[in-house]
This record gives C-alpha cells, structure tokens and sequence, in this order.
C-alpha cells in the first residue's frame, strides 16, 4: 500500500493563508490633516494582529474604514473577501467591532443588552436567548445578567460588549484598544479571552497603545507613524531592527576572563566586574557559534545573559517619542 503524505500544517501567520484583511494605499484625511497616508497591510486569517502607535496615530480611522463605518478617500481595501467600498454589506456581515468605549446600554441589564443584539441580527427568539446563555456563562456574566448594565465594573462592561460582538458569530473582529482604562488582571482576562477567541478560528484586529499587549498577543505588528506603516513583522523581527541587542559573559575567573576579552575584540570591557559585553542580533546562529568558541577555545563563563531591544525600543526609535512606557505596559502617551 503506497504510504500517503500529510500535509504539513499551515500556521495562522503563513503568508499563504488567505488574508482576512487587505489593503493597499489606503489613504485618509480630515481637512488638511493627513491621517492615513497610503498603508498597506496583509492580515492571514486566524491570526492576532496588532496596530501599535500613540494616541491620534490614525489606529482608530483604520478600523473605522475596514469596518465601513468611514469611507477611504483613496486605496483599496479587502474584508473576509469583500471590498469595503463596493460589498459594505458583505463586510458588516462578516465582521464584529468593539471600541475603547463601551457600546453597552447602561440603563438595560447584560442579558437585555445581549438580546437586543440577538434582535439586530434578527435570530429567532429561541436562537437569540440560547445564544445570549451561552455567551454570558461563556464570558463569566451569568451571576450578573439581571443587573443593570451601569452597576458592572470595567472590566465587566468590557466582557459584555465583547460578547455582544459574538452574536452575530463574527468571523473577523476589530478590538479598538479594548483594554484601555482597564486594571492589571482585567486587561490580563481581556487577553485570554482574545487567545480564545482565535482559538475558535476567528481573526483579531486589535489596535493598542500598550507596547506589553501587542508583545504578549499579536502573531505580527505595524507600528503606525504620521500615517504611514513605520515597521511590520513579528515582535522578534521588530526586535532585530534596533540596534542594542548583547550578550553578557561574567567570569569570576580573572585568567579566563582575560582569555576571552583578547580573543573578543570586539567586546566591551567591564574589568571591574570581570564582564564582557558582546554585541549580538540575538539569533540561535550567532549564540551558538560564542559557545562553540567557548567550547574550543576551553573558557568557562559562569553566566551568560542575552540582552534584546524590547518594543519600547523599537516604538521609540520608530516614533521618535519622548516618554517611554514602563515595562508594566503603561500607555503611550
């Protein structure tokens, strides 16, 4: 019996796989302020991608025209297969948006708010409140469904729009900064709801100002600046743009700490502390060609530490900005 071959498995993030959103020069502005200015992006399907750059970037307009609700004023732009400009309504079928600010009717209880929407996409009474269950247990909200929308934290209202957004079974979603505003370990909640959510094989477009969100989440980044894409990649690839990355050898052999800083000339000397800085790309390449030199050469380094740029690096260097974010990943302000 011949033996069959599987196929190997395409990840989300292959440039392969068919794009769930496209565009190509997009461009926009109000007056005489040019807020997008030709960006072109290709998001595969089934994959988190994140739109990084500070407030009045233009991150909001993008979503704002991808999900029809602002028109382009020139450039092309594709969603689940449909053009925003000619099937505005293949579109909105295909896709769900949640802003920064919540879309959640205060003065109504969760469950209410949820079969509202269930009334928006017209489903059945019985498909609507079936859903409306499942979505509210889902998204831990049931305890809380007969409440009224305005007693609910941030954190909550954030869950209930979210899960609003699920009715209509979106397969794209646009996350426009869910997480601003919210505390620690409800913006912690919000990402593993995102991580589920692409589990289902639905396609996240989340918009951020937090540098420690689009590391933790996005298969691949777009620092957005002046309207233009500055950079894209994944984190690590943004990473090896900016210069800075190191390898640390610390020897408490000062005869081996001698050995190694005349074979490496091109490492920074820290005598007192019997240190070596090397410059590295921070690549499994060049890790391993330091210790097969170590190896050969018969140098023992007590401790050896990578150092990479982080995104707040690479956000600054990009953006020019002057105030940093901490590594907690306060916003960019």
């Amino acid at each position: 019996m011949p033996s069959s071959v599987m196929p190997t498995p395409r990840r989300s993030d292959d440039p392969r796989s068919p794009a769930a959103v496209s565009t190509v020069g997009l461009r926009k502005s109000y007056g005489d302020k040019t807020v997008l200015d030709g960006i072109d992006l290709r998001i595969p399907a089934g994959s988190v991608f994140a739109l990084l750059g500070p407030n009045g970037a233009g991150k909001t307009t993008a979503v704002k025209i991808l999900s029809t609700l602002v028109t382009a004023d020139g450039g092309q732009a594709q969603v689940a297969g449909h053009d925003v400009a000619t099937s505005p309504d293949g579109v909105r079928a295909a896709v769900g948006v949640t802003g920064q600010f919540s879309a959640v009717d205060g003065l109504i209880t969760g469950e209410e708010n949820m079969l509202l929407m269930a009334d928006l996409h017209h489903l059945p009474k019985h498909e609507g409140r079936r859903v409306t269950a499942e979505l509210l247990e889902r998204f831990d909200l049931t305890e809380a469904a007969k409440k009224p929308a305005s007693t609910y934290s941030g954190g909550m209202k954030r869950r209930l729009d979210i899960a609003m957004t699920l009715v209509g079974k979106p397969r794209i979603i646009f996350l426009d900064e869910p997480t601003t505003g919210l505390d620690p370990r409800s913006r912690h909640n919000m990402w593993q709801i995102i991580r589920e959510l692409v589990s289902d094989g639905v396609t996240v477009f989340l918009t951020t100002q937090y540098l420690e969100e689009a590391d933790e989440l996005a298969d691949r980044i777009a620092v957005l600046h002046e309207g233009r894409i500055a950079a894209e990649g994944t984190a690590d690839e943004l990473k090896r743009l900016i210069p800075g990355g190191h390898i640390r050898l610390r020897f408490t052999d000062p005869d081996a700490y001698q050995s190694a800083a005349s074979a490496l000339r091109e490492a920074t000397r820290d005598d007192e502390a019997l240190a070596l800085q090397i410059p590295s790309d921070g690549s499994q390449r060049e890790l391993r060609s330091l210790l097969d030199w170590l190896d050969s050469a018969g140098v023992e380094a007590d401790e050896l530490t990578m150092h990479s740029p982080d995104l707040d690096d690479v956000f600054f260097a990009l953006t020019g900005g002057n105030d940093r974010t901490d590594k907690k990943g306060e916003a960019v302000r």
